[in-house]
């Protein structure tokens, strides 16, 4: 931008907020934009202050070059105030305009402000599952995964990406990434504290502890990356995952977990061996069946031997993600009174 234009520019803006006090000591709110559009006849990029005023949804446009009145103020069809936001294009008659910046500090701090309230809700509205993630160049290749923030340019630019499959818009975009690796690590000892000291945030377990019944995802599964149909799977029978970790075992932890089948089922050692070979997932299972969920879930996990499931249950979890009697898939609590204890290992003893 030559001097001449960014003394332009700055004028304008220190306007702008002189008009933003005096419109909102009147009642009225006015918020304004830097905005570009590309104009395919004369092959040159346009820049405008974009003026929308809430209360009546209607728009103004001042261009910046030419130092005049572009578009007098008035209501414009399609054009919301949740639209407002960086990077965003918006269509006024016809014109796709680009938010490249905020025009004067008012409009950055009410925007900002009405964006962190809505994203505090969302995120506060249920619960979220954490992943710390590892592998190489982990920051760049998540984002990557996760494609650009708003979902609705992810399903035109990036199709295959996370966003795109699963978000809704710009706010509720179905997942997070930390976007340099300072923040992942600030995050994730958010998430994960490396210390239990009184000064460190030690985040609450989300399982209820009573009318459930534990299942747990075997490191055979997760290893196969099937971890992510087992839960659809899950979800989809009707049953409510109310809580949900990784946790690695060790020998005493798995044995002591196991210790009811030592001497009762021949697999018994090759079970442990299993729960040891890498990181499983714990699940608390709660659902409307109440007392009686243990019993309806164990019935819909399916028989020990995934060839037998596949005969007896074929739509069991067992017939559809077993291998053999011990790389099954999944363990579930056998007997009612068993789930909550299993549950109450994991998610308060291991914890």
């Amino acid at each position: 931008m030559s001097n001449k234009i960014f003394i332009i520019a700055l004028v304008v803006a220190l306007a702008a907020t002189f008009i933003n006090t005096y419109l909102k000591n009147k009642g009225e709110m006015r918020y304004v934009f830097h905005t570009e559009w590309y104009d395919p006849v004369s092959a040159t990029v346009k820049k405008f202050l974009l003026s929308f005023f809430p209360k009546d949804k209607s728009v103004e446009m001042y261009d910046l070059r030419a130092k005049r009145l572009f578009l007098k103020r008035l209501p414009v069809d399609g054009v919301e105030e949740k639209d407002l936001y960086l990077s965003n294009t918006i269509v006024i008659l016809s014109r796709q305009l680009k938010i490249t910046d905020y025009a004067d500090a008012t409009t950055r701090e009410q925007i900002s402000s009405k964006r962190q309230r809505p994203l505090l809700d969302y995120i506060t509205s249920g619960p979220v599952v954490a992943l710390e993630l590892i592998t190489a160049d982990a920051v760049k290749r998540w984002r990557k995964t996760l494609g650009p923030t708003d979902s609705n340019i992810a399903r035109l630019d990036a199709p295959e990406t996370l966003r795109a499959k699963f978000g809704k818009d710009k706010q509720s975009n179905a997942a997070h990434g930390s976007d340099s690796e300072i923040s992942a690590t600030r995050e994730i000892e958010f998430f994960f504290p490396s210390s239990k000291m009184n000064d460190v945030l030690v985040p609450q377990t989300t399982a209820r502890l009573a009318n459930n019944t534990c299942c747990i995802i075997k490191p055979h599964a997760v290893a196969a990356g099937k971890m992510g149909s087992i839960l659809k799977a899950i979800k989809d029978e009707g049953y409510d995952i109310s809580a949900l970790q990784m946790f690695r075992m060790d020998k005493v932890q798995a044995e002591e977990f196991l210790e009811v089948y030592k001497g009762v089922v021949s697999e018994y050692p090759g079970m442990v061996q299993q729960l040891l070979s890498g990181p499983a997932v714990a699940l608390e299972i709660t659902s409307i069946h109440g007392t009686e969920t243990p019993l309806k879930f164990r019935e819909f996990v399916g028989p020990a031997d995934p060839a037998v499931a596949r005969e007896l249950r074929p739509h069991s979890l067992r017939a559809w993600f077993g291998e053999d009697k011990v790389k099954n898939a999944v363990h579930c609590s056998d007997l009612p009174d068993d789930g909550p204890l299993e549950v109450e290992y994991f998610f308060k003893i291991l914890q």
